[in-house]
C-alpha cells in the first residue's frame, strides 16, 4: 500500500510538498524537484498548485510526541 500524502518533516526543502509526493508515489525527491521545477517552464498554474498543496496537505506528525514544529 503508498504512503499517505502528507508534507514529512524531515528533507523538506521549502514546505514539504515535493518530498511529500515523492514519497507518495514512490519516486526520489530529487527526481519531484526537478519535475516540478521543469514544469515551471511551461504554462499553466504549477505555482498556484504548488501553494495550494502547501496549505491543504497536512504536515506529518511527529514520531516521538513532542512538537517540533516553528
Amino acid at each position: 500500500m503508498s504512503a499517505p500524502l502528507v508534507r514529512p518533516r524531515d528533507h523538506r526543502m521549502i514546505a514539504g510538498v515535493c518530498a511529500g509526493l515523492a514519497e507518495r508515489f514512490g519516486t526520489s525527491r530529487t527526481t519531484m524537484r526537478v519535475i516540478f521545477l521543469l514544469s515551471c517552464l511551461l504554462p499553466g498554474p504549477q505555482f498556484l498548485l504548488y501553494l495550494a498543496l502547501w496549505v491543504l496537505l497536512p504536515a506529518e506528525k511527529s514520531r516521538g510526541g513532542a512538537d517540533t514544529s516553528w
